[in-house]
């Protein structure tokens, strides 16, 4: 069914529908990046070690992981309404379990609940958005929808670095809780069907398969960054992972109704876009998760001056959402991409540079420089994709993209760890040696301190090598990405006779 066979004779107001989802997905992220901060805090006051305190966020993302591919079911299986309101009403529920929590266990609960409901949220925005709007103006819709993406993280690092300098951790999830409960009543009152309904059956061993298959593999590249690759039981979960994953690939494909469609691969545009956003997503993590430690660890910054640093280029990310929507409206992804990657990949090169001595206003425009290369291009691949599609497999499609970017953040969050952790070991072996002193004899501490801090950095900058590689791979692929339009009958996007953009 087109979009506009979809639509037809559906009265409703676009842009309530739109609120009440951004709300929600603003919440959702906000979340997330509150969440990161407040780690080191919640890790004392609950008594636990790092290890355990790290399950508040892998718990979250292998719960997202397993739900984004049951979300194509849920939305053919359940009415737009009811499923918004209910993902909502869950993520309203765990946050109030983890408000009230004081231990460990309780506040993992609530988080697990949160995620159930995010897991769902975020691909039904995506194949609400894709149903209500025309084609011609997709661009400015998944611009729009990338505001409450990108805006979130800009203020969430801040926002948490000064409450936990003031207030209990616990605060964070009453400041999040009344945003949750506006998008309740929103969708309560504007919320309408949009998408079709049918009375399609859960395969139960294909959710069996996929909860193996993406949990191990996600949990996997999760505790690599801690316990390293050879470890016997990231190696299992690995294996058993993969051959769950292997399998659930088999039966999907032999099956007239899959829980997901893989079958989306065969539009070449949808299948070199998920491509290019996966590998963007395991090179946005660099500096996610490498920057925070060199400023905080390395550099001595609190989490709100760190936070502040990110700040900037985060408020440039979400204003930039609909303008880039806008221009990719106009002329489609391939100039966009090539222009983001190619600013993404000089600055993430010189984060490659970094020294104990490299200036505070050096690093946020660099970092505000690589936001904006990253806001030309996440969004207008994403969406040249998934335009490619019939309507019938806009829940696919999206289930499917963002299943690949969850395994591709875990991927690239334990692959830069592992690297820059081996770096760090290997470097500091070298340095000691080079210096000949006795790292046990407690005379030579400050000056193996000091050897510690030099490798720690080089560490970081190889990581960021690395992610510059993998940016340039991302850079190469957008060069053969060509303008498509959506048939309007049942067979898809067919490619226009229209010349690609020049880059």
């Amino acid at each position: 069914m087109s979009n506009k066979e979809q639509t037809a004779g559906i009265s409703f107001k676009r842009w309530p529908i739109v609120m009440a989802l951004m709300i929600g997905a603003f919440v959702a992220i906000l979340n997330q990046t509150l969440m990161n901060v407040a780690l080191p805090k919640m890790m004392a006051d609950l008594n636990v070690t790092t290890t355990t305190i790290q399950w508040l966020t892998t718990g979250f993302m292998l719960v997202n992981g397993v739900l984004i591919p049951v979300s194509a079911y849920l939305m053919e299986r359940f009415t737009t309404r009811a499923l918004f309101i209910s993902a909502m009403s869950l993520f309203a529920l765990g946050t109030v379990v983890c408000g009230i929590g004081s231990s460990f266990a309780m506040v993992l609960v609530g988080r697990l609940i949160q995620a159930a409901g995010a897991g769902i949220l975020m691909p039904m925005m995506v194949v609400v958005f894709l149903t209500i709007f025309p084609i011609e103006k997709r661009g400015q819709a998944m611009g729009t929808m990338g505001i409450a993406m990108n805006f979130a993280p800009a203020f969430g690092p801040t926002l948490s670095g000064w409450v936990i300098q003031h207030q209990s951790w616990h605060t964070l999830f009453w400041i999040i809780l009344p945003f949750a409960l506006l998008s309740i009543i929103l969708g309560i009152i504007f919320m309408k069907n949009v998408t079709e309904v049918s009375r399609s059956k859960l395969d139960k061993l294909s959710v069996i398969l996929s909860t193996i298959g993406f949990g191990g593999v996600l949990y996997g590249f999760s505790e690599a960054g801690s316990k390293g690759w050879g470890s016997s039981v990231v190696v299992t979960t690995l294996a058993v992972g993969v051959v769950a994953l292997v399998l659930f690939m088999i039966r999907q494909l032999r099956s007239e109704h899959p829980m997901l469609e893989f079958r989306v691969f065969k539009y070449d545009m949808f299948a070199l876009t998920t491509v290019i956003n996966v590998v963007v997503t395991m090179a946005l993590y660099a500096a996610m998760i490498l920057l925070p430690i060199y400023l905080q660890n390395i550099r001595g910054f609190t989490p709100l001056q760190a936070g502040l640093l990110l700040m900037p280029g985060a408020l440039l990310m979400g204003i930039m959402s609909p303008i880039t929507g806008m221009i990719f409206d106009k002329i489609g992804a391939r100039l966009l991409a090539v222009v983001g990657l190619g600013i993404t990949i000089v600055t993430t090169w010189e984060f490659s540079h970094l020294t104990d001595s490299t200036s505070y206003v050096h690093l946020l425009l660099m970092y505000t420089a690589r936001m904006f290369g990253m806001s030309l291009l996440m969004m207008p691949i994403q969406t040249a994709g998934l335009n490619q599609l019939p309507a019938k497999l806009n829940a696919h499609g999206t289930a499917m993209s963002n299943t690949l970017r969850t395994i591709a953040g875990a991927l690239g969050t334990a692959l830069l760890v592992s690297v820059m952790t081996t770096r760090t070991k290997s470097q500091a072996a070298a340095l000691i040696i080079a210096a000949g002193i006795n790292p046990k004899d407690p005379a030579n501490a400050q000056q193996l301190a000091h050897i510690t801090k030099e490798a720690t950095i080089n560490g970081i900058d190889y990581a960021f090598v690395i992610a510059t590689g993998i940016t340039a791979v991302a850079f190469i692929l957008s060069f053969f990405i060509r303008k498509v339009r959506i048939d309007r009958g049942e067979k898809g996007a067919e490619e226009i006779a229209v010349k690609p953009a020049r880059a």
